[in-house]
């Protein structure tokens, strides 16, 4: 199984039409965004915990990290509600699980060996957020390292961005509202990644908000 591997290229996903498929465990599905092989090696999904659901304890090889969209995301560390963002790095465990169900993005074999920070970070503490490179945008760092940049970006109806492009490419879920650029509209819930040097000029007429990762792809 290879699922949008090729980082050359331009991927636009509605996640909203895409079934939802069975993980090995009971109760626990996946929408595949890209995906190395069919359980091990890189991946990039939502997943969906029914209640009552968990997965088995394991151990993270290539790091994971988290954002969760909707219910409360629970394991042997704590609970996480909506908006929480989670990084453990690699060589790091825990058996995660829900009570009341939970729908979570989650990238999983994307880590430097040396990034060993475990992160857990409300982005809805209001006080963390910034101004943006332009008007009508605010930014909620979430973590940096080497080249690798994540954050939350929010957009007021009306924002506009100058055209600009990405070393190390550009990966966005849109997490509310919509966005677009000269290329396309990406209501709430698209995934989109743009490799490696790519050029857009985005706006956003009815304001959004974004989840962010940039130059990861080089």
């Amino acid at each position: 199984m290879r699922i949008n591997m090729d980082f050359s290229q331009r991927v636009v996903i509605d996640t909203e039409a895409l079934d939802w498929v069975d993980s090995p465990a009971k109760g626990v599905r996946r929408r595949m965004l890209d995906r190395e092989a069919a359980e091990s090696g890189r991946a990039t999904s939502l997943v969906s915990y029914e209640p009552e659901s968990y997965f088995p304890a394991h151990t993270h090889t290539g790091g994971e990290e988290f954002l969760i969209l909707e219910g409360t995301f629970s394991d042997q560390h704590g609970d996480y509600g909506p908006g929480m963002y989670v990084r453990n790095p690699v060589g790091s465990s825990h058996k995660p699980f829900t009570k009341g169900g939970c729908i979570i993005l989650v990238k999983l074999w994307q880590m430097d060996a040396e990034d060993q920070d475990f992160l857990r970070i409300d982005t809805r503490e209001p006080g963390a957020w910034r101004p943006g490179a332009a008007d009508g945008l605010s930014t909620r760092e979430l973590h940096q390292f080497g080249n690798e940049r994540i954050r939350l970006s929010r957009w007021q109806p009306g924002a506009r961005y100058q055209s600009h492009d990405h070393p190390g490419g550009e990966e966005v879920f849109v997490m509310a509202g919509s966005i677009a650029d000269e290329d396309g509209h990406y209501p709430t819930g698209t995934w989109f990644r743009l490799p490696d040097g790519s050029r857009h000029a985005p706006f956003s007429d009815e304001g959004c908000t974004l989840y962010v990762k940039t130059g990861h792809l080089d």
